[in-house]
């Protein structure tokens, strides 16, 4: 297949920083401003109208698989198969900014853009063979098979700053061009190349050899008056040696073991390789004699297993390497000098190993009835080892952290339960309703020290975070100030932890016992069906996990009223003082507990007579994200904006940062056959 995917989007970034994205300012802005692109109020803050209409961002992306399979049966019970695989992409990316944007330093009066390549290659060989031999009363099936997977990354990133119109689209084919060009005067290769005004050449920085950095002479049309460029080029390969066999017997007692070997070129060598068996068993006790007629389906399911995981870990983190720095230029249109030379970007880690999963599960499926009636239980306890994150290095390393095993434990243990009925089935009428719910318990086990999460972002809350990584503790559990209210004059009173009299926000930090992560998870389909009309629909639910308003504690405050932002009604009647601080704590810490209508569909198939044109015609109406039932004040608790890690490489979640609104969509449908 082929693919080509234009992409165009406004300014929205969960990383924006304090001043926040497109959304951000259109949140804070003071209505009373008009939607001109050239107001300005003269205050500093940043115009969204203006911001939207100064901006361009484009995404490019073609794509390329192609998949190819051979088979060949040597023998009634014995066959093999060979996979080949090639996924090739090649995305380009121009964001540009113009001159006209208002109130950006260092943009404003100049103009900035960025022009990056990203190119993936990967490639897949799969070879496997299968046996199958029926016996009199039992039958086995073994696959065995090797598979080796390669993934390429490639491209650069630059950017442009001093541009000479301010048509985003000129703008765009200026930046464009200038890049391509310096790269054509440049031999050999290189990391980086730049130009500024406080040169009178291009610098170029190679890696090889020796790390040599030089000077050459203009060869090309500068179409914007500083630029920088850096590329990269990253392979990374898996390759794997698997083997299953099933063996069952009277087709009522199933076995079945695995076992993989995979390694991965992200580990060094000693630690390369990791090994993953696991096991099952089922029992078709539906099958028995002693069960009677009535019962359709009857089984219970045990399994035990490993798995492992190299997510997260990135190229090359188990070994020492050097890049150059990331360079850029300033207001000025200079290349910052202090940013020229090397930097150690990984440091020697040969203790690197895969992180490991073990699981258990037991299960029961039913059905009675030729399954009118269904259903599941499952009780699983699943403990996850050796959890690839950055983490400190030992003192006095020069590097903040590096990657590494977490050692530790994450434990999740919990209940599934799934239950189904047909109500109605008859010829003209069907109706039948499926409901699902699990319960799932997340704690960090045997972790000695405690890593600071969850960072929150906004006017005075840099380096803020909201969350810890501790024993004893919920993955994404909540760790602030506990908020009890305004005193007299409007100033925060904040629970007092340590003892000494005082609420401080930042001394009095404690886990409050409220994580980002749902205790329950539910699901409800209903399915009808009238004649030639159907419906069907589907609820979904979450409960027992909280959302942090980031958005709110940075927008949504009294602050916020001296410098003619808006706010939320709350705020005018909370009685809070203007000049209070806004610290991260239980003040933004809401429920986030919802029920969903996710998606429901109306149909009706048109009934046809004769030899008509159409053998099949169907019309159906299809609505997603129809209503939220929740009492959290954002616009949907349903979100994970990605804000930062505060450099541990721990994810957030929960954290509600001007994220973006999930659309309601309608949808028409028309199926016709012919």
């Amino acid at each position: 297949s082929i693919s080509r995917v234009n992409r165009e989007q406004p300014p929205i970034d969960a990383s924006a920083g304090f001043r926040g994205d497109i959304l951000g300012s259109a949140y804070s802005a003071n209505p009373t401003w008009p939607s001109d692109p050239s107001f300005d109020d003269g205050g500093g803050l940043v115009q969204p109208a203006n911001y939207l209409a100064s901006t361009q961002n484009i995404t490019n992306t073609n794509r390329v698989l192609i998949n190819g399979s051979v088979e060949y049966n040597f023998t009634p019970e014995f066959s093999a198969k060979a996979n080949l695989g090639l996924d090739n992409s090649n995305s380009e990316n121009v964001s540009v900014l113009s001159a006209d944007i208002i109130n950006f330093q260092n943009i404003e009066g100049l103009g900035f853009g960025s022009f990056n390549n990203l190119e993936r290659k990967n490639e897949t060989l799969e070879v496997t063979g299968n046996f199958k031999k029926e016996f009199e009363n039992s039958r086995i099936d073994v696959v065995a098979g090797y598979a080796y997977q390669s993934f390429r990354t490639l491209g650069f990133n630059s950017s442009g700053r001093g541009f000479g119109t301010t048509d985003l689209n000129e703008m765009s084919r200026d930046l464009v061009s200038t890049i391509n060009d310096a790269q054509g005067t440049v031999s050999g290769s290189f990391q980086q190349f730049a130009y500024g005004t406080n040169r009178t050449g291009l610098i170029i920085n190679r890696l090889f050899p020796n790390s040599l950095t030089e000077e050459i002479p203009f060869g090309f049309t500068r179409r914007v008056q500083t630029a920088v460029f850096d590329n990269f080029d990253n392979t990374d390969e898996l390759q794997s040696f698997f083997g299953r066999v099933n063996y069952s017997i009277q087709d009522k007692y199933l076995f079945t073991g695995t076992f993989r070997a995979d390694g991965s070129s992200r580990f060094g060598p000693d630690n390369r390789y990791g090994y993953f068996p696991s096991g099952a068993f089922a029992w078709q006790i539906g099958e028995e004699d002693f069960v009677g007629d009535n019962v359709s389906t009857l089984k219970l399911r045990l399994s035990a297993g490993i798995t492992g995981s190299q997510d997260g870990l990135g190229f090359g983190n188990f070994v020492t390497r050097q890049r150059f720095r990331g360079l850029a230029t300033n207001g000025n249109l200079e290349i910052q000098d202090s940013q020229i030379g090397l930097a150690t970007v990984a440091f020697e880690r040969t203790d690197l190993k895969w992180e490991s999963t073990t699981n258990y599960n037991v299960g029961f499926d039913f059905g009675f009835n030729d399954d009118r009636l269904r259903g599941s239980i499952d009780v699983y306890r699943s403990e996850t080892n050796d959890l690839l994150l950055q983490l400190p290095p030992a003192f006095p390393s020069i590097s903040a952290f590096q990657f590494g095993n977490f050692d530790a434990s994450v434990l999740n243990q919990g209940v599934e339960f799934a239950i189904g009925y047909d109500f109605i089935q008859s010829d003209d009428v069907n109706f039948s309703a499926d409901f699902n719910i699990a319960y799932n318990s997340n704690e960090v086990q045997d972790f000695a020290g405690a890593i600071n999460t969850g960072e929150i972002n906004g006017p005075g809350l840099s380096g803020a975070f909201a969350q810890r990584l501790e024993s004893g503790q919920s993955l994404f559990s909540y760790y602030m100030a506990i908020f009890e209210g305004f005193d007299s004059s409007g100033n925060p009173i904040y629970t007092d932890i340590d003892g000494n009299g005082i609420g401080d926000p930042d001394a009095d930090k404690t886990f409050v016992g409220e994580d980002g992560l749902p205790d329950v998870t539910t699901g409800l389909s209903l399915n009808l069906s009238v004649r030639n009309w159907d419906f069907s629909t589907y609820f979904a639910g979450q409960f027992g996990f909280s959302v942090y308003n980031n958005t709110a504690n940075a927008l949504f405050n009294a602050g916020q009223l001296g410098t003619a932002r808006n706010v939320t009604q709350n705020v005018v009647t909370s009685g809070e003082n203007p000049g209070a601080s806004t610290a991260v704590s239980t003040r933004f810490l809401e429920s986030g507990d919802f029920i969903r209508l996710q998606n429901a569909t109306i149909g009706y198939n048109v009934p046809l007579k004769g030899d008509g044109t159409f053998k099949s015609l169907r019309l159906s109406l299809t609505g997603q994200n129809l209503f939220l039932i929740t009492d959290y004040s954002g616009i949907d608790p349903e979100v994970n904006v990605a804000t930062a890690t505060l450099g541990s490489g721990v994810p957030t979640r929960g954290v509600d940062w001007s994220a973006f609104p999930r659309p309601r969509t309608i949808t028409f449908g028309l199926s016709a056959s012919f």
